[in-house]
């Protein structure tokens, strides 16, 4: 199941809970603020989170990440090209705020299968889709037949690239190349605005 988050810091953002039902284990996607919030909501429901997955290295996906880290014993994921960000409140964009840092990660590549301990069956599949950032990704699940696709795309288009190592050109074939091959009724879950299915986000970037 998935369960979506809105959290507040200097910008709203979604935070996800991908969860499997049965062993209640899951994966916690973009904690980006309120790591009390977040902790709280895991607690509240009994969840056991086993990774912390970024989609891209900008603060307002990760705020909340090191902390969380720390209380769940859960490590943070991160595509190696967005793992500089992590160091460098420049490029993850919190140096004009409070500037944030996160020393402890892992990486993750494209077209790995990430599967919980819990249950081997329950997986995401990454999908390296940059241009929002260099190292930008999508976590697949066939299962609930979604994608969390952080700042790539909104729903009313194209994800921003006037940001430290954004590439429109780029960002625009992650898109077609690596989201609009997956299947029509795909339900696109973004870091800054509602879902939107494959289909939709097509004729949206058709106009």
């Amino acid at each position: 199941m998935i369960k979506e988050l809105m959290v507040e810091g200097v910008f709203a953002e979604n935070t996800y809970f991908y969860i499997d039902a049965h062993t209640k284990s899951g994966f916690l996607i973009d904690p980006g603020a309120q790591a009390g919030l977040i902790y709280e909501a895991i607690q509240r429901n009994g969840w056991n989170i086993e990774k912390i997955l970024l989609t891209h290295g900008h603060f307002d996906h990760f705020g909340a990440a090191e902390l969380l880290r720390e209380k769940l014993e859960a490590p943070i994921y991160i595509y190696p090209e967005d793992a500089r960000y992590l160091l460098d409140p420049y490029l993850n964009l919190s140096g004009n705020y409070n500037p944030i840092t996160v020393p402890h990660y892992e990486e993750l590549h494209d077209g790995e299968i990430i599967r919980l301990k819990a249950n081997s069956g329950f997986y995401l599949k990454v999908i390296h889709t940059p241009g929002h950032t260099p190292g930008s990704v999508t976590y697949y699940s066939p299962e609930e037949n979604a994608a969390f696709v952080g700042d790539l795309l909104y729903q009313h288009g194209p994800g921003l690239t006037n940001f430290p190592g954004g590439n429109r050109r780029v960002l625009e074939e992650s898109i077609v190349d690596k989201i609009f091959t997956l299947p029509d009724n795909t339900l696109l879950l973004s870091g800054h605005s509602s879902p939107i299915t494959v289909a939709e986000e097509k004729q949206m970037l058709i106009r």
